[in-house]
């Protein structure tokens, strides 16, 4: 028993029992008193409005909470456990359901959060863009106080502490205090991956440089390859070798292993001297290396792909080079994860206004933007996973870092033009100008995607949160030749970078004719596994003429002298 007359004794087991439940009870009593007021201050006859009942819900949840707390055998159970609730990886800890007072803490935490967003859906008087970025923000916020991020209120950190006399704070601090120094949120540990000696590894050579790209062709492993060559379009947003990661996991490797021609355009990180380079210039790059490519092989027309924002750069390529009268030169194009309309862009429009489209232009002095800004941004679409878990594992548990090539990668951040990300941001994200026949030109050229024609192949991430699958659908409207529209499993990245030996996820086609996303759905085939195949095949049937791998085929033995060996000089400029 502590000593009431000194302040300095330490309360026993039985004292912090007694207090605990004293200042629950006052909590339960002023929640009834809360519910009488409720009662109270309402009109006879007078319906609750949708405000109104949550509040009552709110009181009554929590009062009963507080119930469950302080007298277990009288209150009602608890509900049983949702299959998000149980898939929460913030409290997989057993102690945050074993522990009576982390049991509490938990479920009051989803208790407010529920209440909190369920609130903002039942605003009036405001816009669904209004209340869809006050539920983002919301959701960041209630994302953010979860009592897994702090580390009184987390019992697996407690432990941790007790366990290591608090060294896993001080490397936490450590960790931390190194991300300060970088600007940027580490994902995994700086060295465990170079590229080209882990990543970005598949044999080819530099074959053309510009001030804007790098033109990589890579060395055929097949006595005979496809006639018709394969230029890829990497987002310039991100280092090229996405699609070239570890050997086991790179899209380029399992292309050449095909049979395919490949080329990789490589962009180059932008720096002052890039401070004039708008849209015109990405797309007159993409019609170059296409050019190029078409050159140096003898060949008429190329398979063009496009990922993301380069995607969308490419379906402006097509109706430029449609409206020139050259459309020939692409045989195909497929768009990974690409969007053209943004009227469904997702999350990201949160971020175009008025007042953010300002604050890059201040933060792009020298003409272009940081990476680690959009870096941060793209963090937030996804803060739970790649913010405050790493808070939680490398601050607050003070983890080292597990190696993980595709966090690497995303961490591997690039500098964009300033004039060209804010044209882009306004023109599509903002006032999405694409989809209307005349609005946009390139080079003076007025863009109509309504008479694009060429062969498309379409793939979209059913889980994805940066191309929404609804909105990256809505090129099927637009395009008018021959489409093939494939749903894969799993995200942005992971939907698109999922190799067959892998056999992770599965993917959705439907051969008949669909209006809707969830008409496609609602008619589809799924398929176990890599979209890949499937894709190959595709291609296959848009020419299936082969060649000797020899001569132009082969890295510079052609017209084009090899300037330097794949990944090239770009790609690893900081």
């Amino acid at each position: 028993m502590a000593d009431p007359k000194d302040p300095r004794s330490t309360p026993d087991l039985a004292e912090l029992q007694h207090w605990t439940w004293v200042m629950g009870r006052a909590q339960q009593m002023a929640m009834e008193q809360g519910l009488d007021w409720f009662d109270a201050a309402r009109l006879p006859g007078v319906t609750d409005t949708p405000a109104a009942a949550q509040v009552r819900d709110f009181w009554t949840d929590s009062l009963t909470l507080w119930q469950r707390f302080l007298d277990p055998a009288a209150a009602p159970p608890p509900p049983a456990a949702s299959d998000g609730d149980a898939r929460d990886k913030r409290f997989k800890d057993p102690a945050w359901r074993d522990d009576p007072w982390f049991d509490w803490l938990r479920r009051s935490y989803n208790l407010v959060a529920d209440h909190m967003l369920r609130g903002v859906d039942q605003l009036e008087g405001l816009d669904d863009k209004q209340k869809q970025q006050l539920r983002f923000a919301a959701k960041g916020f209630v994302d953010a106080i979860s009592p897994s991020n702090f580390p009184a209120t987390n019992p697996e950190v407690m432990a941790k502490t007790i366990e290591t006399r608090g060294q896993n704070l001080l490397d936490g601090l450590q960790h931390m205090l190194t991300d300060i120094g970088k600007g940027q949120m580490t994902h995994s540990p700086a060295g465990a991956f170079e590229i080209g000696r882990d990543l970005a590894t598949t044999p080819g050579k530099v074959v053309k440089r510009t001030p804007l790209y790098e033109l990589i062709q890579y060395a055929p492993t097949t006595e005979q390859v496809l006639a018709t060559p394969v230029v890829i379009f990497p987002p310039w947003i991100n280092r090229f070798y996405i699609l070239d990661l570890t050997p086991e996991k790179s899209f380029i490797r399992w292309a050449v292993d095909q049979g395919l021609t490949v080329f990789m355009v490589s962009w180059k990180s932008a720096d002052a001297t890039m401070k004039d380079v708008i849209w015109d210039d990405y797309v007159g790059a993409q019609v170059d290396a296409i050019d190029t490519v078409r050159g140096l092989l003898d060949v008429p027309a190329v398979h063009a792909i496009g990922y993301c924002v380069a995607g969308t750069t490419l379906a402006a390529t097509l109706a430029l080079l449609s409206a020139c009268g050259a459309a020939d030169k692409v045989a195909s194009a497929t768009f990974l994860t690409a969007q053209v309309d943004f009227a469904a862009a997702g999350d990201l429009t949160h971020f175009v206004d008025d007042e953010q489209l300002a604050l890059i232009g201040a933060l792009s002095p020298q003409g272009f933007l940081d990476g680690r800004y959009l870096a941060a941004t793209f963090n937030l679409l996804r803060g739970r996973d790649l913010i405050w878990s790493y808070v939680t594992s490398n601050y607050l548990l003070g983890k080292d870092h597990a190696p993980f090539d595709l966090l690497h990668w995303n961490g591997d951040v690039t500098n964009l033009p300033a004039k060209w990300h804010l044209s882009y941001l306004t023109d599509l994200y903002r006032d999405n100008l694409l989809v209307r026949p005349g609005a946009l030109s390139v080079a003076g050229v007025p863009l109509d995607l309504t008479k694009v024609a060429t062969p498309a192949y379409v793939q979209a991430g059913r889980e994805d949160h940066i191309a929404p699958p609804e909105s990256v659908w809505k090129i099927t409207h637009l395009f008018t030749g021959p489409l093939r529209f494939v749903l894969a499993g799993s995200g942005h990245i992971a939907g698109v970078v999922n190799p067959p030996a892998a056999g992770k996820y599965q993917y959705w086609t439907n051969d008949h004719a669909a209006d809707s996303l969830d008409e496609f759905v609602a008619g589809a085939t799924e398929t176990r596994g890599s979209w890949w195949p499937d894709w190959a095949a595709w291609l296959r049937a848009h020419g299936e003429a082969t060649v000797p791998a020899d001569g132009a085929r082969r890295p510079g033995e052609g017209a084009l002298p090899a300037l330097a060996d794949a990944p090239g000089d770009y790609v690893r400029a900081r």
